[in-house]
């Protein structure tokens, strides 16, 4: 079962990779990790609202019907694959194609899919911890093993975690160099999700890649959403995996894919990767269906990131204007502007009105600006964000269009008080 924390956050983002569910004391949803009846209902209300919505800014995986996925793939597949060739078993045919894809756009030796990121990740720096001789590793607090894994580093692979950093933002090359504790490999999120999307410049990426290399350590990427950081760097994709020893990317994020991602480097590395992807559970019989949306993905969304991340940009400028002409009080757009396609918005209300709010205005107005609404984890009470996704649906809004979705909003969210 995914860890339901992290499936709330997906949909805060409109990204929306698994169902969202309540989140308790220990952040994983409730004293029991279960949604009740109410959370399902409420949950099937906004999909619902979304799915009939005749402006959004992002579509949403699960706003579409199994057969609409399955039409889907059925149009796509002939144009990415020889259909001819036989079912894939254990990773070959169509998932052996798919990563020799994913090594021609990363630039990279060799790569391995993997059915899920989180165990793509686990194995990476497993292997790296047995080859520099360091169980320990370094990374953000708010990175993805420590938010949304439920401790597996080290209660599957033994591993230690440190923080070079606790400010949301990924650490600089001197709190890297000057860090008091010794660890084998740096892991950096690129963009660090929970703190906003956020990226450092290109020089201070290099930067801290530098410092870690001064201190004998092994640099890997969680490339989870790496696709869409070339916009922010002015760089291309093999220019920025050139940078670490080892980069994890996901299919079913940015791409749009149904399940998978990738881990690639050396092709030392990745040949211990694929046995213990097996000792973990990774080898499954076929998965031919998850290989071709990612080769979907990367042919039909790839391309328009930067696009995506121009709109994003637009957008974000558009509502900071609107909360000020409206006279809101106090918000925040971070990063202003968005270092991606993806950037959070932040204000002094429930989660639970905001939320209402967002959902009646999809379902009275036919508009989707906002999706759910959660409460912040640091900071005075009272303070709730959500994450706002800008992809080719939200292509054709302008400024005043976001202006006047975010007054009806706020009309909204007036009625409730």
């Amino acid at each position: 079962m995914a860890d339901k924390n992290e499936q709330v956050r997906d949909e805060a983002a409109g990204e929306a990779q698994g169902a969202d569910g309540p989140r308790g004391s220990d952040g994983h949803g409730g004293a029991n990790g279960h949604g009740g009846t109410k959370d399902d209902a409420a949950r099937l209300r906004r999909i619902a609202a979304w799915r009939q919505a005749e402006r959004t800014l992002y579509r949403a995986p699960m706003e579409r019907s199994l057969g609409e996925h399955l039409a889907s793939l059925a149009a796509d597949a002939g144009t990415l694959t020889d259909l001819g060739q036989p079912a894939d078993i254990y990773g070959d045919g169509v998932v052996a194609e798919l990563e020799q894809r994913i090594a021609e756009v990363l630039g990279m030796e060799a790569v391995a899919f993997f059915p899920t990121g989180t165990m793509a990740q686990q194995v990476a720096l497993r292997c790296w911890a047995g080859r520099t001789g360091s169980p320990v590793v370094a990374l953000h607090p708010l990175a993805h093993p420590e938010v949304h894994e439920r401790g597996a580093l080290g209660a599957v692979s033994g591993l230690r975690t440190v923080h070079p950093t606790s400010g949301p933002r990924l650490p600089t090359a001197d709190e890297v160099r000057d860090f008091d504790e010794p660890f084998g490999t740096l892991m950096l999120e690129l963009p660090l999700r929970d703190a906003g999307f956020v990226l450092p410049t290109w020089e201070e990426l290099e930067a801290v890649v530098a410092a870690a290399r001064e201190r004998d350590a092994v640099v890997h990427f969680d490339g989870a959403r790496l696709w869409e950081c070339a916009t922010h760097f002015g760089r291309e994709l093999p220019e920025i995996a050139a940078l670490a020893d080892s980069v994890y990317v996901s299919f079913y994020k940015t791409l749009g894919g149904i399940s998978g991602a990738a881990l690639a480097g050396p092709a030392s590395l990745i040949e211990e990767a694929r046995t213990w992807r097996h000792r973990y559970g990774g080898q499954v019989f076929q998965q031919f269906p998850a290989a071709l949306f990612a080769l979907s993905g990367l042919e039909r969304e790839l391309p328009k990131l930067p696009s995506y991340v121009a709109q994003a940009r637009l957008v974000a400028a558009a509502l900071a204007e609107g909360f000020a002409e409206a006279g809101a009080g106090w918000f925040r757009v971070h990063p202003e502007p968005p270092h991606t396609h993806q950037f959070q918005v932040w204000l002094p209300y429930s989660p639970d009105v905001l939320s209402e709010a967002s959902v009646r205005l999809a379902e009275e107005t036919g508009v989707v600006l906002f999706r759910k609404w959660h409460p912040a984890s640091a900071g005075p009470p009272g303070l709730s964000f959500t994450e706002v996704t800008v992809t080719e649906a939200g292509l054709e809004w302008t400024a005043a269009d976001v202006k006047a979705a975010l007054g009806a909003f706020l009309k909204r969210v007036a009625q409730q008080e």
